[in-house]
């Protein structure tokens, strides 16, 4: 048996039964790290490879620090899964652009932005405990007990200031339902 320092050697001056026998010893952790990474058994394969290629063109550069490549084969590693992450990221974006509209209602942005501005006035206008009613339960999504309990009133209280706020806001903008 070789040990590793002189394997490395070896492969660095062109031996490709001493880099298969590095490969050999080491792609299984090197396909766990990218796979760790990735969260894919087709990927984490690609990457592997793609960490041995690099090692190869690299190896002659290598001062092996310790008795093992391993950890340098695991920083290789973890640059390409980096890279593959970010190309993925990178196609993310594309593959919603089907859900975007093809256009922009103007119009419609400004009223419903002017609808926004006239339900903030009226909340503006409720007392301290019903506008922290208001906007736990209606803008932070707050259930009941939970804003109950937030507040220091009992579960029936914020029911029944909820629905006499909605059905004031609805009033104030027009709204018969």
């Amino acid at each position: 048996m070789h040990d590793e320092a002189t394997l490395v050697a070896q492969a660095a001056a062109g031996s490709d039964f001493a880099f298969r026998t590095l490969y050999r010893a080491h792609v299984r952790p090197v396909y766990w790290v990218a796979y760790g990474v990735l969260g894919d058994a087709g990927e984490a394969e690609d990457a592997a490879q793609e960490t041995f290629v690099t090692a190869w063109r690299k190896l002659s550069g290598l001062q092996l620090r310790g008795t093992s490549m391993l950890p340098w084969l695991v920083t290789i590693c973890r640059f390409h899964c980096a890279n593959r992450l970010r190309a993925r990221r990178a196609t993310e974006p594309l593959e919603h652009a089907e859900q975007l509209p093809a256009t922009v209602d103007v119009e419609k942005q400004v009223i419903d932005a002017e609808y926004a501005r006239r339900i903030l006035a009226e909340i503006e206008q409720l007392d301290p405990l019903d506008r922290d009613i208001f906007l736990l339960c209606a803008t932070e999504g707050y259930g009941y007990d939970a804003a109950a309990g937030a507040l220091g009133v009992t579960h029936g209280t914020v029911r029944n200031r909820l629905s006499r706020i909605r059905s004031r806001v609805r009033t104030s903008l027009g709204e018969t339902s």
